[in-house]
């Protein structure tokens, strides 16, 4: 059951930046699936170290403006190791949208921790990597 519900916070997280057929992502729900101290990075292009709400607002401000739309990504690979009340996966994803008016696609990889809570699995960390 745990990979289940590993695999299920993952699809609700990459879900929450969808912005495609004018729907309002719903970013709020990384608060609800990270712990509340946790740590997002960039890794590239350019590196950079997030908390959650430094992460989520100018990503809200992009998704709701009309600078990137139809905008989804999603998980293409992955491999999840679950050890007691922590897991680790790491998975490969696509992304495409329309930035600026120009259609885009692109992907790369992320790795993510996660922790079982009294509230179920949460993520704990998240890392990614854009491939140029």
């Amino acid at each position: 059951m745990s990979k289940t519900e590993i695999d299920l916070v993952t699809a609700e997280f990459f879900g929450a930046f969808d912005n495609r057929g004018g729907r309002t992502p719903d970013l709020a729900r990384i608060r609800r699936l990270m712990i509340p101290a946790g740590l997002i990075v960039r890794t590239g292009p350019e590196f950079a170290v997030y908390t959650v709400d430094a992460f989520i607002e100018p990503r809200l401000r992009l998704l709701t403006d009309g600078r990137l739309a139809e905008f989804s990504e999603w998980e293409t690979s992955e491999r999840t190791e679950i050890a007691g009340d922590i897991a680790s996966r790491v998975g490969e994803y696509r992304k495409s949208g329309v930035l600026d008016g120009e259609p885009f696609e692109g992907g790369g990889t992320k790795s993510i921790q996660f922790v079982r809570t009294p509230d179920g699995w949460r993520i704990a960390a998240f890392a990614w990597f854009d491939r140029p």
